[in-house]
């Protein structure tokens, strides 16, 4: 015989702890909008609520935070007629960010990232987007080759406050299912369903610098040790604007040679014909949290560590939390079965693969380019590498005991959960150099473009 759902009655508040007030449990699961309550205090993997679920009536969500994560929640509840209200900080939703491009990542499983949203009831015209099957591989050693594709490796996407932008996308997706958004407004995160907020630490760091160009549309991926200490730079060029940026994954000093350094490189070896309209700078804050649901809360995007540790690529993993916190409040799923099932394996395989990056200079960089193209040479399509890259075998698996020990650390955040996080990173001595003649001619000249305003 199937369990059947317990009956019973449990205290609720609007937040869905425990308060006073008393409401009658649900059994009935199509007669309201149902949420599954973890109880306080409890271990839900061993539970009897977790094999009879418990289903309660609902009042208003609350979501903390209108991001890309908060905002896919917010769409599907109110879409199915859940009343929602997202509170932000900030002024708008992209505000954190100034314009920059982002890539929106197409590998990590086989099928098109765009059809999973459209599943969810998320509608990918609602931002601007532009599709890219090749990139420029640059090598350390300066040399360019060119991963492509038949299908579409990744979409660049620009993030920020204007028409166009992906968050503005999901802000009108938002509003159109009916949700409220709260902008300017502060929230206990106790008294709210769903955490989205920012990063509140740094495990790495990005600077960029927004220009006009005449070249023609373009995405460069550079492997340089000096240039982007453990990580990478990049080169965007999107209907007129360009971005050149470098991620730093070891703390420096002087970081602003890093970005006048690499915008160098980029002018000697692409004809841009540059004219700088601004810089830019964001952070990744990267953990892997003990679990997803706490106190009752659902953790969603880079509030739940759901990060890329290998690249930084982060939208996916919030636009999906979101979506699958969603349809764990009206019924539909696990949120933290589906997190653990479709997300944590590749956080750990991108966590071992930063563990093995912190550990190469170029020499290693040069070695990964060149088996990436003897890779696509081999198959016949530059994105299988990416997926091998991405995918959980029996090597990376024994690995992952060694990573997590060595690169991680355990911490106790403000609202009581446990993560296992990744502190941002010391120098090395091949860090200490000094700025070119042409990277101290870039600083000069943003210098003057600061005077003119």
């Amino acid at each position: 015989m199937l369990p059947q759902p317990s009956v019973s009655r449990i205290f609720l508040r609007e937040s869905g702890l425990r308060t006073s007030g008393s409401i009658e449990i649900c059994t009935d699961i199509d007669a309201h909008p149902l949420t599954r309550l973890e109880l306080a205090g409890r271990d839900p993997t061993v539970e009897a609520y977790d094999i009879s679920r418990i289903f309660v009536e609902r009042g208003p969500i609350h979501i903390l935070g209108a991001g890309l994560s908060g905002l896919s929640a917010a769409t599907i509840l109110a879409n199915a007629g859940i009343e929602v209200h997202v509170h932000e900080i900030r002024g708008d939703s992209g505000a954190r960010f100034d314009g920059d491009f982002q890539g929106l990542e197409n590998w990590t499983t086989g099928n098109d990232f765009f059809e999973d949203m459209r599943e969810w009831g998320l509608d990918p015209g609602s931002f601007k987007s532009d599709a890219f099957s090749v990139v420029d591989l640059i090598h350390p050693d300066d040399v360019i080759t060119q991963p492509r594709t038949e299908g579409i490796a990744f979409r660049v996407v620009e993030r920020g406050t204007d028409e166009h932008c992906i968050d503005q996308g999901f802000k009108r997706m938002a509003i159109a299912a009916g949700a409220k958004i709260h902008y300017n407004s502060r929230r206990d995160p106790q008294d709210c369903q769903i955490i989205a907020a920012g990063p509140k630490e740094s495990s790495a760091i990005a600077f960029g610098e927004v220009f006009h160009t005449d070249h023609p549309n373009h995405v460069s991926f550079q492997l340089n040790d000096k240039l982007a200490p453990g990580a990478y730079s990049y080169l965007i060029i999107i209907d007129g604007v360009g971005l050149i940026c470098t991620c730093l994954w070891r703390k420096q000093k002087k970081s602003g040679r890093y970005l006048n350094e690499t915008i160098a490189w980029y002018d000697k070896h692409y004809e841009l014909n540059r004219k700088p309209i601004k810089r830019v700078g964001g952070k990744g804050d990267f953990s892997i949290p003990d679990r997803y649901v706490h106190d009752g809360r659902f953790y969603v995007g880079e509030a739940g560590g759901l990060q890329d540790f290998m690249w930084g690529f982060g939208m996916r993993y919030a636009i999906t939390s979101g979506s699958l916190a969603a349809k764990s409040i009206l019924g539909e799923c696990d949120y933290e079965d589906e997190i653990r099932k479709r997300l944590v394996p590749l956080i750990k395989v991108s966590a071992t693969n930063r563990f093995l990056m912190n550990r190469i200079g170029d020499r290693g960089f040069k070695k990964v380019a060149q088996y990436w193209m003897r890779d696509q040479k081999k198959r016949g399509d530059g994105l299988e590498f990416m997926r091998w890259v991405y995918t959980p075998g029996i090597i990376r698996k024994m690995m992952w005991p060694i990573a997590k020990l060595a690169m991680l650390r355990r911490k106790k955040m403000n609202d009581g959960r446990m993560v296992t996080r990744m502190p941002f990173r010391g120098s090395l001595r091949r860090d200490s150099w000094e700025q070119s003649e042409e990277a101290l001619k870039i600083g000069e000249q943003w210098k003057e473009v600061k005077k003119t305003g």
